[in-house]
């Protein structure tokens, strides 16, 4: 028995309403992405090897203390004001417009974050490059 063979039409696949939809998509990612750019303060934290790091006493360095309060005080001076601006003038008039000079941020355990981030904020906007976080080593218990 011989069958007989039907023609098979040539099926096109109409690729113009793909290209449209990839090319939307494409459009809608480019559209919804967001590109942030972050600036942030270079932090030198201090290593200790056994304890506490030796400090040299032949560098000026600037220390910027700061209580549970949130109350400033540089190189044990206590600033009158607890304000962006004080601080700033504080730092300018220790340093004497040295802002190679390291400087160092002690801030009590149970300080507030924005009194730190006022007092980094401070250094940044002068211009200060080395900024350490002063830390104690914490204790083990057993």
């Amino acid at each position: 028995m011989k069958f007989r063979r039907k023609q098979r039409e040539n099926v096109d696949i109409n690729l113009a309403s793909l290209i449209d939809v990839v090319f939307i998509l494409l459009l809608f990612f480019v559209v919804t992405t967001t590109f942030t750019r972050q600036t942030q303060l270079r932090v030198d934290l201090p290593e200790a090897v056994s304890g506490s790091p030796a400090e040299d006493q032949e560098v000026k360095q600037l220390d910027i203390a700061i209580s549970a309060d949130g109350v400033f005080s540089v190189n044990n001076q206590l600033l009158e004001k607890n304000d962006l601006n004080s601080l700033m003038e504080a730092l300018q008039k220790e340093s004497g417009g040295d802002t190679k000079m390291p400087l160092s941020i002690s801030a009590d355990g149970k300080t507030q974050h924005q009194a730190v981030i006022t007092a980094m904020d401070a250094a940044g906007k002068l211009g200060f490059s080395h900024l350490r976080m002063s830390t104690v080593e914490a204790v083990s218990q057993p």
